[in-house]
């Protein structure tokens, strides 16, 4: 937990998939069996870094990512500790059988990063956005799925990746994402983190959509309506007692993500409502389209995925309730 507040200054800070490249190097400071595979996007990635200070601990496996993921185990089988990382639409769609097969079956220590995910990529269009990566990989057995919103949560959520035995799959952007948090602020795997505190109606975000669900919080004070905003970093293994809470407590949620409605964090979500304490639900994310070439902010803005929809939501939610 941190201190509730209702005012965050949102400074754009770097993207989180190079907050992830500098916490890599730290891990591999820490820890001499971190050893990292890369499908030739290093600099993209940001794995550049690594490569950089650990250049025999490094392994560029080319424009493969199925065998990216198939080396890791490898490594892993090895005793190593492999962090391999793309692109989110290629290391989880193209490596998918692999990660199935070679990772999640034999339950292996391997961690992979996807990039770029979303459709805030922007101008490469929807060939390279990942907009099914989260539902994908939380159906893999036994994967943690981590899904950081800002610099100092990638930072802390890296090194609790490392230190996790088994397998991870961190979803990573690549815009500058607002800086949410304090640099001191600690994150455990599977507990989300209430930013603000409120009674009439909980929104439960998720990466990029969490600094949009506190601009919301923000405007709909102003209007009297009092919102929890809850950031579940942690897309598996759910957080189900803080769900079951806020459920209870405020008797309405919204959940707001950067993905497909269909199998992203709300299907989730609503699982846990339905089989906890059943609430009044709405959804802010992808209605059953991939998105197209534009900037981040456009496709953001006409796709559905800005502060003004979780707006929206909550009072569609809201009015259901009463």
């Amino acid at each position: 937990m941190i201190p509730t507040k209702t005012k965050f200054d949102l400074k754009l800070g770097m993207a989180t998939r190079e907050a992830f490249g500098k916490a890599l190097v730290e891990a591999g400071r820490r820890n001499k069996d971190v050893v990292v595979c890369d499908a030739d996007l290093s600099k993209s990635t940001y794995t550049s870094l690594f490569h950089h200070e650990f250049p025999d601990r490094f392994f560029s496996c080319g424009i493969a990512e199925a065998n990216m993921v198939a080396i890791a185990a490898g490594f892993a089988y090895a005793g190593k500790i492999p962090v391999a990382a793309s692109f989110s639409c290629f290391v989880v769609n193209k490596g998918f059988e692999q990660l199935r097969v070679t990772v999640a079956y034999p339950k292996l220590n391997v961690k992979i990063v996807g990039t770029h995910s979303g459709i805030s990529i922007g101008e490469d269009g929807p060939s390279q956005m990942s907009v099914e990566e989260t539902a994908l990989a939380c159906s893999l057995p036994g994967f943690v799925v981590l899904s950081p919103a800002d610099e100092v949560s990638t930072t802390a959520l890296v090194h609790a990746a490392i230190d996790h035995v088994g397998p991870v799959f961190i979803r990573t952007g690549r815009m500058k994402a607002p800086v949410i948090y304090p640099a001191e602020q600690k994150f455990e795997i599977g507990k989300a983190v209430e930013l603000i505190d409120g009674s009439d109606v909980t929104v439960i975000a998720t990466g990029l959509l969490v600094a949009e669900a506190i601009r919301a919080q923000e405007a709909l004070e102003a209007e009297g309506i009092s919102v929890r905003v809850i950031d579940f970093h942690t897309v598996k293994p759910l957080d189900r007692e803080t769900i079951t809470r806020a459920a209870a407590e405020t008797g309405a949620i919204v959940v707001a993500e950067e993905h497909l409605i269909d199998g992203g964090l709300g299907v989730r979500v609503a699982q846990a409502v339905a089989e906890t304490h059943p609430c009044v639900m709405e959804f802010v994310g992808l209605h059953d389209t991939y998105a197209e070439s534009g900037s981040p902010e456009q496709l953001l803005d006409k796709y559905g995925l800005i502060s003004r929809d979780v707006i929206a939501a909550v009072h569609r939610a809201l009015a259901r309730k009463k």
